[in-house]
């Protein structure tokens, strides 16, 4: 390797975007989806800069414990529930694989439920987004469906992604000036290659798709620069295929810039460092597009040269702190709390969130345990900032993998479209330790410094949601529903859901009244938690 390319290497390695941030700086301010009322949650992460802030303080630290169980919308159905709701008006929108289903948000009484018969890699949707009475969302063969979101009427459908290679489109869209942003899983499949797309949302038609990995043909019109850095970021050997990159979580966009932000998924073979040299970009990145064409602005590289499955999973908050910072802030899975001054494009401060133990040993042939296992650390729902307390709140899981590597110099014994993750023990993905717990974190934005933290008996997935009331709502996957001072950290109201929580949580306001809304029945192949149906548990106070 040459001198000049040293010194590139070096730079793709440091996490710190390749080329300048240019057109980035400036103020980013929370803006909600299509303008909505600031009573709605009209987006995945309520903002499309992903804060989930919520600006009301009906529910507030003094009658908090006086939250009760308002209804119960029960699917009856088993599946793996982890929908991030819409709140529009008086109707709750979400999802499952295969159904999409509107609720009144105040009585959980059905509008309208439509089924599609879907087949795909995994029973998961992360949810919907909305624009100009639509509902738009992802499924697992491939295609977008829009729906008129009064009725359930399907307008179009658009095919993305190919299930014979074994990728899906389980994530959450977001939408915004007539589009619809959207990619596609798959990222751990043999030759699975991440791509991002902006689809018109009055007609589905594909305005552009931008690869998040060296792809074999040529590059999207003036991304030639983004593919250039790409393809000089991976070593692998001929006839061994790129595969990464992949999002299958939700995004997030500085509207003021007309910047989206794609959290990028893990290079595969997943443990097999060897085989992939290089930082593997855009993979284990947050990837800065221009919304409107595709083209790249940016990046920044949060896991560089991946060996534990630590994907860039969740959607980036993007917020300016208490001292002016303007910062993305960004839980992948290697459990720690990156944020970056958007400005200087510069980290700030990585906090671990978890236990992180092991973290830079190599896989071989003997058991390595590593912390946190390759199910993260943090998952698909990302961090959130109150500018309240001026601090950021993340969930976490505490639970540890041992993975035995394969040979990396034998050729792969997989073929297209299967999973590709280099375990040589049976186990795809590693052992799983026998024991878990999670974390509730809070952690100043400005400092990095960690405020409080409160554990918790099982992974805490859901989605964390401050409010202007002095509370953080979270929830875990042992069912448990929590309300914390958002200061202090202190539990001041708790209740036992009917299942798992590993889905949105949402507060809105309906008729003068606030809501909060759990996702109860989170179900996994990955995470054994106790059987239940899906539900939507609405609370309020009586």
């Amino acid at each position: 390797m040459n001198r000049s390319k040293q010194t590139r290497h070096r730079q793709i390695r440091t996490g710190v975007a390749a080329i300048a941030l240019a057109g980035v700086a400036g103020i980013i301010w929370p803006v909600l989806a299509a303008d909505n009322p600031p009573t709605d949650w009209p987006s995945y992460n309520r903002t499309l800069t992903s804060e989930r802030y919520v600006p009301f303080d009906q529910i507030n630290r003094g009658n908090v414990s006086g939250l009760k169980q308002i209804c119960v919308y029960d699917l009856g159905i088993d599946t793996s529930f982890q929908t991030g709701p819409l709140v529009i008006g008086r109707t709750l929108y979400g999802t499952t694989e295969k159904d999409t289903f509107a609720i009144d948000a105040d009585n959980c009484q059905q509008k309208w439920r439509v089924h599609e018969e879907i087949r795909g890699a995994l029973p998961v949707n992360r949810g919907a987004a909305w624009l100009d009475g639509r509902l738009f969302r992802g499924t697992q063969d491939g295609r977008v469906f829009a729906y008129d979101a009064a009725t359930g009427k399907k307008l179009w459908e658009t095919r993305i992604a190919d299930p014979k290679k074994g990728e899906s489109v389980p994530a959450a869209p977001i939408a915004w000036n007539g589009m619809v942003f959207i990619g596609n899983a798959g990222g751990d499949r043999y030759e699975g290659r991440g791509r991002m797309y902006a689809l018109d949302a009055k007609t589905g038609k594909n305005l552009w798709e931008t690869y998040m990995v060296p792809n074999d043909g040529p590059p999207a019109p003036n991304n030639e620069r983004m593919q250039a850095l790409a393809r000089e970021s991976w070593g692998n050997a001929k006839g061994v295929p790129v595969s990464g990159g992949a999002s299958w979580t939700s995004y997030s966009l500085d509207p003021a810039k007309g910047l989206l932000y794609v959290p990028g998924g893990n290079p595969s073979p997943d443990f097999l460092k060897d085989v992939r040299p290089g930082a593997n970009l855009f993979s284990d990145s947050v990837v800065i597009l221009d919304a409107k064409t595709g083209v790249y602005r940016g990046h920044f590289s949060l896991v560089p040269e991946d060996f534990h499955d630590w994907d860039v999973a969740g959607a980036p908050a993007l917020f300016t702190t208490k001292s002016g910072h303007h910062v993305m802030a960004a839980t992948p899975k290697d459990g720690q709390l990156y944020v970056y001054d958007v400005d200087s494009a510069k980290r700030l401060y990585a906090t671990p969130i978890t236990r992180r133990e092991n973290a830079d040993v190599p896989l071989s042939d003997k058991p390595v345990h590593f912390c946190p296992g390759s199910s993260g650390g943090a998952e698909w729902n990302g961090p959130a900032y109150s500018p309240e307390t001026n601090l950021i709140y993340s969930g976490a899981e505490d639970w540890c993998t041992t993975v035995v590597v394969i040979d990396p110099k034998k050729p792969a014994s997989v073929s297209l479209g299967q999973q590709w993750t280099g375990s040589g023990d049976g186990n795809l993905f590693g052992k799983k330790d026998p024991n878990w717990g999670g974390f509730v974190n809070a952690i100043d934005a400005d400092t990095g410094q960690v405020k409080w933290r409160f554990r918790t008996t099982a992974p805490a997935l859901a989605g964390v949601t401050p409010t202007k009331g002095g509370l953080v709502f979270a929830g875990d996957l042992a069912s448990h529903a929590f309300a914390f001072d958002a200061a202090s950290g202190k539990v001041l109201w708790q209740t036992e859901l009917p299942g798992a929580a590993g889905g949105g949580v949402v507060s809105y306001m309906v008729d003068g009244k606030q809501r909060v809304a759990y996702v109860a029945g989170t179900r996994s192949p990955i995470f054994p938690v106790a059987t239940a149906s899906a539900k939507i548990v609405i609370f309020g106070l009586q």
